[in-house]
């Protein structure tokens, strides 16, 4: 009876991934953090996407699809900011040594890390997606736009809108646990997101336009229109003609980089 109880108990005790998860996802949504992250996110998008359908109009450059999404450039940025605070907020606060010391393998950590942050991304993109599409709606029948989903480009942009923002968000864990510092994880991926593609972007030429397509901000094509993809490809010194799902295998393959150097200096090195 005892030898039941002893094995009962250390069958209480094992580590596993679902366990892990379950305590990642406990963690986070215990924070007023994520909820004012999640809903900032969703109401910054959204206003960004009413503000600049308040200067559409027929005959313009804008589509339907560009300005359903034309709010991604303060979500990712949303995205990006709780990513960075799931992977770096531990070590930065000391926490981080309890954690690894009841999930001494470190790696499930991150992995649940990954999994927790991709599935609050998915969500908040869906939503921020949803409200921009609601308040623009004016603005699209006012300048002849349309938006249907059951058209394959606007179908596809709309996957590759939450897609990206998912994508961004992983970014950030990574960077925040490779980095281990808020501020210095979330101004990289400012960097790497925003600025050197916004400044690559004024400097159109053959070099910095395959420079550009290997950012992350690559990701971006996702959900580009097809006249902006028709455009990409054409510029005055044209990159890698990568398409709308290359783009996004290049912001995958950032992902995945940087998740596996966090997780590199996860078990190679100590955790404070």
């Amino acid at each position: 009876m005892q030898g039941g109880e002893e094995a009962g108990a250390s069958r209480r005790g094992v580590v596993t991934l679902p366990r892990v998860l379950h305590a990642e996802w406990t963690k986070l949504a215990s924070l007023a953090a994520t909820t004012w992250l999640v809903v900032g996110t969703v109401l910054a998008a959204s206003s960004l996407a009413f503000g600049l359908g308040l200067f559409a109009g027929p005959g313009g450059a804008v589509t339907g699809t560009s300005l359903a999404a034309s709010g991604s450039l303060l979500a990712q940025l949303g995205v990006l900011v709780l990513g960075v605070l799931v992977g770096a907020e531990e070590f930065s606060t000391g926490t981080s040594l309890t954690t690894f010391a009841t999930v001494p393998r470190r790696v499930p950590v991150l992995a649940a890390q990954v999994l927790v942050t991709a599935a609050v991304a998915l969500v908040t993109g869906s939503v921020a997606l949803l409200a921009s599409v609601l308040v623009t709606a004016g603005a699209r029948r006012g300048a002849g736009l349309s938006w249907d989903v059951s058209d394959p480009e606007t179908l596809r942009a709309a996957a590759g809108y939450v897609l990206f923002l998912t994508g961004a968000a992983v970014c950030g864990v990574g960077l925040g646990a490779l980095l281990r510092r808020p501020a210095a994880a979330l101004t990289t991926g400012v960097v790497l997101f925003v600025v050197v593609d916004q400044v690559l972007a004024a400097n159109p030429g053959r070099v910095t336009d395959t420079v550009r397509a290997l950012l992350p901000g690559s990701g971006t094509r996702l959900f580009a229109d097809d006249t902006r993809l028709t455009a990409l490809a054409a510029g005055p010194g044209p990159g890698p003609d990568l398409g709308a799902w290359g783009g996004g295998l290049v912001l995958g393959t950032w992902c995945v980089v940087l998740v596996l150097l966090a997780g590199y200096r996860l078990v190679r090195h100590d955790v404070t």
